[in-house]
């Protein structure tokens, strides 16, 4: 068997969770894909899938082998496409990581318009607020929030993260309109939790004068758009990314609390390496990107 394809088939049976689930993803049976796991277990002399009638796992060398076939088929891929720098015509899959909600809200429509634009092209684009490594974990192109770290990667500066508070007419017809962040005490904040942002604080900014407010209320989540539809339920006040809000501020479903005063932004990159892995298929992708919601080309 080939066993690039028995790869690929494991990795897919890994991530979906079964070999029923990976055979229609494949377009295979699920016989088929056994027999490519079976390939790579008999080659390897070990169980790669732990798998009973109910669940399927990955053994403790599965979990290695599995990180190390992700790279290989990346630098497949990465190898296919090289092909295409001839004709100038991008071709091939691009693995994309981004934050959850910039990924859905920001980043989603132009990868859209993107594979509108190549049909050549796959994107895996995975969402996930977990800092990831662009190289041990084979993605060619990285969004990432924040101060950017020295590295050896290259990076194109984006319109910043910025965040806004928020809330229902209904709530604050309810329990009034705040006028100062210090109101923000006596209402119901929806507060944003996550292992990268240990600090439920808001910060605010007037007459280059910072004002932090610690949020205070009854919920919090570890998800922005839980947040979002809290808020458009009347629960309470949230201080979520601007691209998330603007199709309820729109609508007028929610309003800006306290838009007087400037709320901090955070930097964004997109990441990738600057090297042979440039395809065509990843500068089109940047060129995209960047003339959609660029700021500036700078190296990390």
């Amino acid at each position: 068997m080939d066993r690039l394809a028995s790869m690929a088939t494991f990795v897919r049976a890994a991530d979906l969770g079964s070999f029923a689930a990976a055979a229609s993803a494949l377009a295979m049976s699920p016989q088929m894909v056994a027999k490519h796991v079976g390939y790579l277990e008999a080659r390897l002399g070990a169980r790669l899938l732990n798998r009973t009638t109910r669940r399927q796992s990955l053994s403790e060398v599965g979990k290695v082998y599995y990180e190390r076939c992700k790279l290989v088929l990346a630098e497949a891929d990465w190898a296919d496409a090289a092909g295409s720098d001839a004709t100038g015509t991008p071709r091939g899959r691009l693995r994309v990581n981004a934050p959850v909600s910039f990924g859905t809200h920001t980043l989603m429509p132009l990868v859209s318009m993107y594979l509108r634009q190549n049909p050549g092209v796959e994107v895996e684009l995975i969402l996930s607020d977990r800092f990831v490594d662009l190289v041990e974990e084979g993605f060619e192109a990285v969004f990432r929030t924040g101060p950017l770290a020295d590295s050896l990667l290259a990076a194109r500066a984006l319109r910043p993260f910025r965040l806004l508070a928020c809330a229902s007419p209904a709530y604050l017809k309810e329990r009034g309109t705040p006028r100062h962040p210090k109101d923000l005490e006596g209402h119901e904040c929806l507060a944003f939790v996550g292992t990268r942002s240990p600090s439920t604080d808001w910060r605010f900014l007037r007459d280059g004068r910072e004002i932090a407010i610690p949020a205070s209320g009854r919920l919090q989540a570890n998800n922005a758009n839980a947040l979002l539809a809290a808020a458009l339920e009347g629960f309470g006040i949230a201080f979520i990314a601007e691209d998330l809000a603007r199709s309820a501020l729109a609508a007028g479903q929610l309003v800006q609390v306290l838009p007087d005063y400037d709320t901090l932004s955070r930097p964004m990159h997109l990441l990738f390496q600057a090297d042979r892995r440039q395809t065509t298929k990843l500068r089109s992708f940047i060129d995209l990107v960047v003339q959609a919601i660029g700021q500036k080309s700078l190296d990390a």
